[in-house]
């Protein structure tokens, strides 16, 4: 058992790092309960100090080993942790001879896992030895302790992996560092990731832009609801190249896009057997755009209370008919009365929407040219880019009516990503590329941890302390200790069979 000093809140006047307090006022705050319930074991009183026996219940605030924990300073906002090495170095590091004498030391502060929502920093003294034999120096190496920085190596990992859920501010705050080391700490988190990490190749592939200072080409796994990957930028040469590194490219059924040349030249010239689908959204929304045109044209004609009202009730004459609820109905048409040609314009739009009702790929091409001759002179040129659009890719169009798939995904995924970049307030392309891929990874969802369940009273019928058995803190898809492990448990325990 080790023994140590533990102080709460601010260190008392004269108390230095000999870890005493000097005062019998203090002696009283430090004799109340511990944490656990326990009255203090061991603990013996004196005119000017308190000494406080730390337990196995103690030590588990560190959880490292090599590490002997000898007192520990709790702050406002911080822990305190001074510990010493458990072993002694006998060995020189350069000529690997035993003999070796101290020669000097030096105080370290090494950051760790924030502890009860404080942060928490570890002091060690650590020696410096000289050979007997080679006459080199050199300090002792501490174990757990990250190469590159001063930090423990859980907490590197730990930062890691709250980086990428979290803005670098408010996990630099939890930890007590600057952000510059958080990002740092990121980046080789990440490129340890993508190192270990293998994306299966989709079936269905959605590509897609998102803007971001400029246009950034985003890849999904529109099949399983996945992000794959995020581009630099959505030039043909770029989408090529990264389509030709993927593993089993053969094994790509289709490719959902928007209608971007460069896409659909770069998935021809990569993937000749994938069948290229345009995206419904983007065909049917350029109805919508038709609509709009109309109606802003009607502007010049209109008083301004008449303009200030059909442009508060612009979004009724782009929403589905059927959409409507009653009080919609009626205000869409009063309007619609008034005006004629946006009658026309809604009509025509409508009639647009409904090819989309088609069963199959030839009904809709049939329906497609009945609505393009159905169309009023006077109209043909709000609606001309639909019919453009439908008549240069009429092929991938046509294709959606063979497979259903869109790429409804991939804009909800834009939307998260516009978030995120919003929330950290423009980060880099590499980091927000990384914080989109990792934490849209299945193997995250899969590591997520379980609902919180209360324990009743009948599960467990036995009283007793911390320091008696110790129960798993750390569940991986459990919800309890296993029956057959609980002999086994109470065997190590100190309590008396006779009194189950």
């Amino acid at each position: 058992m080790q023994d140590a000093i533990i102080f709460r809140g601010p260190l008392p006047n004269g108390v230095t790092k000999c870890a005493r307090a000097q005062n019998s006022a203090q002696s009283q705050q430090f004799g109340r309960k511990h944490r656990c319930g326990r009255e203090p074991l061991n603990s013996i009183q004196t005119t000017n100090s308190v000494h406080i026996s730390f337990t196995e219940f103690d030590m588990d605030l560190l959880q490292l080993d090599d590490f002997d924990l000898i007192r520990v300073v709790e702050g406002d906002h911080d822990f305190h942790i001074y510990v010493k090495l458990s072993d002694e170095t006998t060995h020189c590091q350069h000529c690997g001879k035993y003999g070796v004498i101290g020669f000097g030391r030096r105080e370290q502060v090494i950051k760790d896992l924030p502890r009860l929502g404080k942060r928490s920093s570890i002091y060690v003294e650590t020696r410096r030895w000289r050979c007997k034999h080679c006459g080199k120096t050199f300090y002792e190496e501490l174990p757990h302790v990250d190469e590159k920085r001063r930090m423990t190596d859980r907490l590197v990992q730990w930062i890691g992996g709250q980086a990428v859920r979290r803005t670098n501010s408010s996990v630099a705050e939890e930890v007590g560092v600057t952000e510059g080391t958080i990002r740092l700490v990121f980046a080789e988190y990440v490129q340890r990731k993508y190192d270990a990490m293998r994306f299966a190749t989709p079936r269905w592939l959605g590509i897609d832009e998102i803007y971001l200072i400029k246009p950034r080409c985003v890849l999904t796994n529109v099949e399983k609801l996945t992000a794959f990957d995020i581009l630099e930028n959505r030039n043909k040469k770029t989408v090529a190249e990264r389509l030709a590194r993927l593993d089993h490219r053969k094994s790509i059924e289709l490719v959902t896009i928007d209608m971007w040349r460069p896409y659909r030249d770069a998935a021809a010239a990569v993937l000749p057997d994938a069948t290229v689908v345009v995206d419904k959204f983007h065909v049917v929304r350029m109805l919508n755009v038709a609509c709009e045109t109309v109606r802003k044209a009607l502007r010049a004609d209109l008083s301004t209370a008449e303009r200030r009202g059909l442009v508060n009730d612009r979004f009724l004459i782009l929403k589905r008919k059927h959409r409507l609820n009653g009080k919609e109905h009626m205000m869409l048409s009063g309007w619609l009365e008034n005006y004629p040609a946006l009658a026309m314009a809604y009509e025509i739009k409508e009639a647009g929407y409904r090819i989309y009702d088609a069963k199959t790929r030839d009904d809709a091409d049939a329906a497609f040219e009945e609505w393009r001759t159905s169309i009023p002179q006077e109209m043909k040129g709000a609606f001309g880019d639909f019919e453009r659009a439908w008549r240069n890719w009429r092929e991938e169009i046509l294709a959606y009516f063979d497979c259903r798939a869109t790429n409804a995904y991939t804009e909800s995924l834009n939307n998260l990503i516009r978030t995120t970049n919003r929330v950290g307030r423009g980060y880099s392309f590499e980091a927000l590329r990384a914080k989109v891929l990792l934490s849209e990874s299945p193997e995250k969802k899969a590591a997520a941890r379980p609902a919180f369940q209360k324990m009743l009273s009948r599960d467990l019928t036995i009283e007793m302390t911390v320091h008696e058995m110790r129960v798993p803190t750390r569940y991986e898809g459990r919800f309890g200790t296993p029956l057959s492990t609980l002999p086994e448990i109470l065997r190590e325990s100190d309590l008396d069979p006779k009194q189950l």
